[in-house]
């Protein structure tokens, strides 16, 4: 029976890159030079964390960084931008990179399969969600929809099997 799995990954390596590139972009830019502006990466966690010494070069620091990640192929609903923190060292903000798919969300990608009336099957199986059919045009569909749903993680489909 042909089906494909739904998951939420993020690629630590292309996330790495992309920090650095960001990094190196600060060390080029005459306006940061010498503030102490940097970025630094918690890759267990997918936490970056942005430090600058006042909240215009933060603001400034978010896109150079949603630039970098565009340009590595990430996809940028994934990113959970936190408040501003600021004490007289200086100014930092933390952006958390989510991925996988949790309950909630798995229950919602079911839910939307249910509700599309295509004659598929979706199933929660840990961090990804099984969606089998008996139609490959079905399930071409279902990945149509939960592309549309825009849940707030990054999807992707793998091991999409036509027996």
């Amino acid at each position: 029976m042909p089906s494909f799995d739904t998951v939420s990954e993020l690629d630590k390596h292309e996330v790495t890159n992309a920090v650095d590139q960001a990094n190196r972009e600060l060390d080029q830019r005459f306006d940061f030079r010498g503030t102490g502006a940097r970025y630094e990466l918690d890759i267990g966690t997918f936490t970056i964390t942005m430090k600058a010494q006042a909240d215009f070069q933060l603001k400034q620091m978010l896109d150079i960084l949603r630039l970098r990640l565009s340009r590595r192929g990430i996809d940028l609903s994934c990113m959970d931008v936190k408040d501003i923190d600021r004490n007289q060292g200086g100014t930092r903000q933390t952006v958390v990179l989510k991925h996988g798919i949790d309950k909630d969300n798995g229950r919602e990608i079911v839910k939307l399969v249910k509700e599309s009336g295509l004659k598929v099957q979706a199933q929660v199986q840990g961090d990804k969600v099984r969606v089998t059919g008996k139609k490959r045009d079905d399930l071409q569909a279902a990945i149509a929809i939960l592309r549309k749903a825009g849940l707030g993680v990054p999807l992707q489909f793998q091991n999409f099997r036509d027996d």
